[in-house]
């Protein structure tokens, strides 16, 4: 699979400086957690489950999670087990590329149980979402996924949630996040990313973000999300991937303040109708999280409906500028360190301390693509939309 693989490819040689890289289930961990991307949730309970699957992969899914867990009720459990063993048997009879897909689990036994139930269709299976992960309650799912690895003989992977009262807590997140390191530091060849629970963190207080602010505009949940990074993901190789968190909305609001989307992008051709729209599905909001997440160093994003995907995807494309800085910075040459100007001639490029920034851009650029000189977010966007 690969990003943007559901657009021509003739459309697709237009838009690119380099082109997205193929990737499978069986791909290096580095580059799996990067290529997450927009990685859309769905209840298990569906009775089209499988369909589902197949038509998000033609519209660029690469990514999803089946959810057993806070998408369904707790008497529902079963019923979506059996649904979820029935459409995988579908998916492996199918033959199509799908995408990676996860299953989020509420309890460890769910992940032997469902291994075994699924028989030979477990080789469509990318791994397990741990909920309301610490320590103490991470260590027993990991344990299980270990032996549902032996056990099936198919390599499966983590995505520890992090959504715990303990985390959002000032008094224990310290211990928490310590113990959270340890734990998963133990188990580093399985754990594909971390997810932010933000949802849950703001139903500790009581809050709910508006279609108007980002989860950054939230000050207790940016100051975990900040400490998640400081301990969890940083760039000296010990760190994870940390995604980035779900975006609640996709209908039309009474807004408050004014859009969030500068008009001069959007003023060639059609362009100002694609801003009108997604002013409408509130979707600017979310553009800007998407910009807030890279700059506080998430990678990818939680979704809740298709229609949050492309955006993420096409924000998620190294521009030709970033791209240029990076190799500039990479170039043998400049290993000694140093200053120099961009070759965009509009800032400073110093090697040393921008290493680490250009070593991610130009893993992001391996499986996102670079886009050309003059293509731009409303062109990714507009090609990703129109499929």
């Amino acid at each position: 699979m690969r990003h943007f693989g559901h657009i021509a490819s003739t459309v697709r040689r237009d838009l690119f400086h380099r082109e997205p890289s193929e990737f499978s289930a069986a791909s290096p961990l580095r580059t799996l957690a990067v290529a997450l991307g927009a990685t859309l949730y769905s209840p298990a309970l569906r009775p089209r489950l499988a369909e589902d699957v197949v038509k998000q992969a033609a519209n660029g899914v690469v990514s999803m999670v089946l959810c057993l867990e806070d998408s369904i009720s707790d008497g529902e459990v079963a019923e979506a087990e059996d649904n979820l063993v029935r459409q995988f048997a579908d998916l492996d009879a199918s033959g199509g590329e799908l995408p990676l897909l996860f299953v989020r689990v509420r309890e460890p036994e769910q992940i032997l149980d469902l291994t075994t139930r699924l028989g030979s269709s477990v080789r469509q299976l990318a791994g397990f979402v741990l909920p309301k992960f610490t320590e103490g309650r991470g260590t027993p799912f990991l344990e299980a996924l270990v032996k549902a690895e032996a056990a099936s003989e198919q390599r499966l992977l983590a995505m520890p949630v992090l959504e715990s009262p303990e985390l959002l807590h000032l008094e224990s997140r310290a211990e928490t996040l310590a113990g959270i390191s340890r734990t998963i530091n133990r188990y580093r060849d399985r754990v594909l990313a971390l997810r932010l629970g933000v949802t849950d963190f703001c139903s500790v207080y009581g809050l709910r973000r508006t279609p108007d602010m980002t989860a950054y505009d939230v000050q207790i949940v940016a100051g975990v999300i900040a400490d998640v990074v400081n301990v969890l993901s940083r760039a000296d190789g010990t760190g994870f991937t940390v995604t980035g968190p779900v975006w609640e909305y996709f209908r039309r609001q009474e807004r408050m303040f004014k859009p969030q989307l500068r008009r001069s992008p959007f003023l060639e051709g059609e362009a100002e109708e694609l801003r009108t729209a997604l002013i409408k599905h509130d979707l600017d909001g979310l553009l800007r999280e998407i910009e807030l997440d890279r700059a506080n160093g998430l990678m990818g994003k939680t979704c809740i409906h298709p229609a949050h995907v492309i955006p993420v995807h096409a924000l998620s494309v190294v521009s030709h500028e970033e791209y240029s800085d990076a190799m500039d910075i990479l170039s043998p040459e400049r290993c000694g360190g140093g200053v120099m100007r961009s070759a965009y001639t509009n800032k400073m490029n110093e090697v040393k301390p921008h290493r680490a920034w250009a070593e991610r851009t130009l893993l992001r650029a391996e499986v996102f693509g670079v886009a050309r000189r003059e293509v731009g977010f409303v062109d990714l966007l507009n090609a990703g939309l129109s499929g």
